[in-house]
């Protein structure tokens, strides 16, 4: 009788097995292509990769791949294109699509082009028009950027109460620092003159005593709130899009890099989570912090499907191009809107303010991202993580987003506290020529150094911050490489990176800097199947033909997620 139990057990547990094995997806091989690891301070390739369970098995000669990934692989013949791991996304505003979704694009190429307020009046109320957007309804506009006109000057409210006497009407500007108002916009958010301006924002008033239309900095708070929101199926539909749109650019890992609370509540949704087909990190904004902190069940820096909350992003100071950064020195041109002078910017947040929220998040132990762009918000928030006693041995990893205008003097303090600097060097060609109209060429030219950062021992990251600038990694990349803006004028040659440096911060530098570099970020043994597929080879074009390169294909845990043409 029990030999009749043995067997009957053993003939259940083989049988068991078997059913496993057969249920066991094949193994993915990666042939006949250039595969860059990004693994190791110098350019290394394989002949193949085998990847089985979203993870890397094996990366190395093709003969032996074939032999690990078996008779049933699935075979993925690169047909000579180049593979590289999934880029990762330093820093930008993925819930910006949740938020932006039926407004108006000025970035939109279908749209005619905005050269002067004329246009850019004439553009916006055909849009409008166009959209049958009724009276006393929403004009939501987008990547407004007075710079970009030829007047360079500001809007003013009255020219939009002009042209738009019916509708509310709100112009984002394309620093997401700022925006600009008509008065039904004003009114329907019950702001008027003798509305008191939050400490830390901007709304000047003209000669004539009246606001200008101008909302800047902690003042938005007073209106974003109140603007309509998309209801949770837009949402979705968004979030889906959002998706597409990243890995469309090679993207496997983005982050949200300042939510909002009803944006952290909606991506922390199972509906919202359940959709996810990338990483998406997000940092709550420090506004959130008191229901952050509330929520006994959060966790920082744990994926719950494919979402995360990485760490809590504070805003020390505001944009250079719209003149609300936080500076040592004068802007040339004075403060925005009024052309204040002295001016040097102002912080958004006090000093004692974010020492004392940093705290708390500190004893959490969860990761502090600060946005400094000025000198003088960097050394803000320096001061702020000595004032923790944040060390690099206590592997903490405080970003500074942005870092833009950063001095030398703050690369050894960044080497000493363990910082990462997520850099943003697509300024040197979007918005330098704008930066040389305030500061001397030497403050231009070391704007986002990633190559002094990387000489001083550090991680640097390099970001779109999306929608500011264009979702584009080669245009992120070229940018890193070249240092040349719109008319040609070059910031900081000596601070140009090779095409493989400039590929780390698209990969291992964002990777270190979210505690994930021994998760994604290389084509080796053991990390995440995340890769990008490229026509060409960054590290043989010309410097010239890096914005060109086009992505065919991306892969996320060994599954496409993205292909051209389809």
């Amino acid at each position: 009788m029990k030999g009749k139990i043995f067997t009957a057990a053993a003939a259940l547990l083989l049988g068991g097995t078997s059913a496993a094995v057969a249920k066991a997806p094949p193994a993915s091989l990666w042939f006949n292509g250039t595969i860059i690891t990004m693994d190791g301070p110098a350019p290394r390739t394989v002949d193949a990769v085998v990847s089985r369970d979203g993870r890397i098995v094996f990366a190395g000669p093709e003969r032996k791949a074939r032999s690990i990934a078996g008779k049933d692989a699935v075979r993925h013949d690169l047909r000579r294109a180049t593979m590289l791991p999934g880029f990762i996304d330093a820093h930008s505003h993925f819930a910006i699509a949740l938020q932006s979704a039926g407004g108006i694009d000025l970035s939109d190429p279908t749209l005619p082009p905005v050269t002067d307020t004329a246009s850019l009046i004439a553009t916006v109320r055909a849009e409008a028009d166009r959209r049958q957007i009724p009276a006393g309804e929403w004009v939501v506009v987008w990547q407004y950027n007075e710079e970009a006109l030829a007047e360079r000057r500001h809007v003013t409210r009255a020219e939009l109460d002009s042209a738009f006497p019916d509708r509310k009407v709100i112009l984002l500007h394309v620093s997401l620092h700022g925006l600009v108002a008509n008065s039904a916009a004003l009114a329907a958010v019950g702001v008027d003159e003798s509305t008191p301006v939050p400490a830390g924002g901007i709304m000047p008033k003209g000669p004539d005593g009246k606001l200008s239309g101008l909302v800047f900095e902690s003042a938005l708070f007073l209106i974003m709130p109140k603007l309509p929101q998309p209801t949770e199926a837009q949402k979705l539909a968004a979030l889906d899009a959002a998706q597409t749109r990243y890995a469309r650019e090679g993207f496997t890992h983005a982050q949200e890099g300042g939510t909002q609370l009803t944006d952290l509540k909606f991506l922390m949704s199972a509906p919202a989570r359940d959709r996810l087909r990338i990483d998406l990190a997000a940092l709550p904004f420090h506004s959130t912090l008191d229901w952050v902190l509330a929520q006994p069940d959060l966790k920082f820096g744990q994926y719950q499907g494919r979402f995360k909350l990485q760490g809590v992003k504070f805003v020390l100071d505001g944009s250079p191009q719209a003149r609300t950064a936080y500076f040592t020195r004068d802007y040339a041109r004075g403060s925005p809107g009024e052309g204040k002078h002295p001016w040097h910017g102002e912080p958004v947040m006090s000093e004692a303010s974010f020492q004392e929220m940093a705290g708390k998040v500190h004893a959490r132990g969860w990761q502090i991202f600060a946005h400094a762009n000025g000198d003088a918000a960097i050394d803000m928030a320096l001061r702020g993580f000595d004032a923790l006693g944040i060390k690099a041995a206590d592997n903490r990893r405080p970003v500074v987003i942005h870092s833009q205008f950063q001095r030398r003097d703050h690369l050894p303090d960044y080497a000493r506290i363990g910082v990462g600097p997520a850099y943003f060097s697509n300024h040197t060609h979007y918005f330098a020529d704008t930066h040389r109209t305030n500061f001397p060429a030497e403050v231009v030219d070391f704007i986002s150094p990633l190559k002094a950062a990387a000489q001083a021992g550090l991680h640097p990251s390099n970001h779109s911050d999306f929608p500011v600038t264009r979702l584009d990694p080669f245009t992120q990349l070229w940018s890193s490489m070249a240092r040349t803006s719109t008319t040609g004028v070059i910031s900081g040659a000596d601070q140009r990176l090779s095409a493989y440096a400039g590929l780390q911060a698209l990969t291992t530098g964002p990777a270190w800097q979210v505690f994930e570099e021994n998760r994604k970020g290389r084509i080796k043994r053991g990390l995440l199947a995340d890769f990008v597929v490229l026509d060409r080879n960054p590290l043989t074009v010309p410097v010239e033909e890096v914005r060109a390169i086009r992505v065919l294909e991306t892969v996320k845990e060994g599954q496409t997620i993205w292909k051209r043409g389809e």
